[in-house]
């Protein structure tokens, strides 16, 4: 049997920013800061879901969550520096879907 060459860093990333929706929170993330309502109204994601990917995505250090200690509590995600990174990757893909999928 013939030995697998992909890179495992590469087959993580993919593992990762393949999950559904993964890379469209991104995508809303790269507006800037979001409240969890804002992200969840702007696409059609149950909370629970998007609860599971942002809770991933801030294990990976992608995305960061701030608690504002205000009355009441206000919550929101932002992009990393790690997370800022895939912008020119997202929109490479965002120019390629534009010109090839309809």
């Amino acid at each position: 049997m013939k030995e697998s060459t992909i890179c495992p860093r590469l087959a993580k990333a993919m593992e990762l920013l393949g999950k559904r929706w993964t890379t469209l929170i991104l995508y809303q993330l790269l507006e800037g800061p979001q409240r969890f309502n804002e992200i969840e109204s702007a696409l059609p994601v149950s909370g629970r879901l998007l609860s599971e990917r942002l809770k991933e995505l801030e294990k990976e250090g992608v995305v960061e969550r701030k608690v504002y200690t205000e009355v009441p509590v206000r919550v929101e995600y932002f992009l990393t520096d790690k997370g800022k990174a895939l912008e020119g990757a997202i929109r490479e893909v965002e120019k390629w879907s534009q010109c090839w999928i309809k």
